[in-house]
């Protein structure tokens, strides 16, 4: 070696038989993007995204039919509280399956939450009480960890040049489930009502209007499930070491520059990016059942939308997200960074949620234009923003500590999506009191 040459870098150490490091080694071979591994992680995070959303077209109708509420006005009152027991559920359990996740690893608990998305989502569609509906949501939220391993594992199968694109397969697949699942339930919701013609008021869909949509779904994550299988695990595990490490280079485990493993709520990058997030799921969440309601409500300034024209509007809005997603995200995401177009769609979302108030006024295609335009560009600017906030939290920590940190996101964030259903059905409860 000459004067003045950098020393070349210490090679890197595999072991034998460890996940994550077979997953460095295919990594460090492959120039690429990883394909199939982002299929699997787009597939199973948006069969676990369209149960969330997929009852707020119909759960006007859903909580007439269980004859809980005593007035038309109260329904809002009762869908608000069925609405935020899924998030009450993640929320007390997603720091727990973030553990587990950085425990025995990501892939386990990525299959066991899509397993819980065919049972449960199958019961909620089953419900003829408003309890049983309120359990079966609670437990569905509960035992679907699956936000906090999916972005780790994301982060973990990408290159770090690919980081980007990785969290943004599941911003995208998520926004696009939470966006798709209404116009599911929209669309196959009362199908008895919808096509008389496929199906006999006196077959199962006749005793539960509700199940088809659930069935629907559960289908999908059956199919996401068995793939599961294919999926392979990243999270290092070391044999004859307490705990996992990324990489070992020589004779001496390589020393990271991020937090200390016991400093995640003293890690400021960290916690106030999941801030940020969970002021927007909050607002985001609110939005949704807020927009629903609204729709398909014929008082109040209401549009009278019936379930399936509400779907359809989502519909175009999810299936914009893909649009964004191959053709602009990459480019905003060099051009701006996570930081700044968190803060820019932040900023542009204002005077979109302002214009529909004055929507109400118009009709026909003098609706429909303004009406759809605001709904996709509502849906990019949410998804901009996960994905922004995402990337800055994963990023912020180690390997060995993402899914606990993603678990402390998601149960913050799902507190606050709790919070926006229930608060949304009481301002709405409270608004139609007062113009009574």
């Amino acid at each position: 070696m000459q004067m003045g040459e950098q020393p070349p870098p210490p090679a890197k150490v595999y072991y034998d038989g460890c996940p994550g490091c077979a997953m460095d080694s295919k990594k460090d071979s492959r120039q690429g993007v990883p394909y199939k591994e982002l299929l699997f992680v787009g597939a199973t995070t948006f069969a676990s995204a369209l149960p969330i959303t997929s009852l707020f077209p119909f759960l006007y109708f859903m909580i007439r039919d269980l004859h809980v509420a005593q007035r038309e006005e109260d329904i809002g009152f009762y869908a608000g509280f069925l609405g935020a027991s899924y998030m009450i559920g993640r929320g007390l359990a997603s720091v727990f399956w973030g553990i587990i996740a950085d425990r025995i690893g990501r892939k386990p608990v990525i299959a066991f939450s899509v397993f819980s998305v065919i049972v449960f989502n199958t019961l909620f569609g089953l419900s003829v009480k408003y309890w049983m509906a309120i359990a079966t949501r609670f437990l569905l939220g509960a035992l679907n960890g699956f936000l906090a391993p999916v972005k780790a594992y994301s982060i973990e199968v990408c290159r770090p040049e690919q980081q980007a694109l990785g969290i943004s397969i599941v911003s995208t697949a998520w926004g696009m489930g939470v966006i798709i699942g209404p116009a599911i339930g929209g669309y196959l919701a009362q199908p008895v009502k919808q096509y008389p013609h496929l199906f006999h008021e006196k077959s199962v869909f006749g005793r539960f209007p509700y199940l088809l949509p659930c069935l629907f779904i559960s289908f999908f994550a059956t199919l996401v499930f068995i793939s599961c299988a294919w999926l392979p695990e990243t999270l290092h595990k070391h044999k004859g070491l307490e705990r996992t490490v990324e990489m070992v280079e020589g004779s001496t485990a390589q020393e990271s520059t991020e937090p200390p493993k016991n400093s995640l709520l003293k890690n400021w990058p960290l916690m106030s990016s999941i801030i940020t997030y969970c002021v927007f799921s909050l607002h985001d969440t609110a939005y949704v059942e807020i927009f629903s309601l609204w729709t398909v409500s014929n008082r109040y300034g209401g549009l009278s939308f019936s379930s399936k024209d509400v779907g359809q509007v989502l519909t175009i809005a999810g299936a914009s997200l893909l649009v964004y997603q191959l053709f602009a995200y990459r480019w905003v995401d060099k051009t701006f960074g996570p930081i700044q177009s968190t803060r820019i769609s932040s900023a542009l979302s204002i005077p979109v949620i302002a214009a529909y108030p004055f929507m109400t006024h118009l009709s026909g295609i003098r609706l429909g234009v303004p009406l759809y335009i605001a709904a996709i560009l509502k849906s990019v600017f949410a998804t901009t923003r996960v994905t922004g906030t995402s990337l800055l939290q994963n990023n912020a920590v180690p390997q060995e500590q993402r899914g606990a940190a993603n678990g402390i996101a998601t149960t913050a964030m799902s507190l606050s999506k709790a919070f926006a259903p229930a608060g949304a059905g009481i301002i709405t409860k409270a608004w139609t009191d007062l113009n009574n």
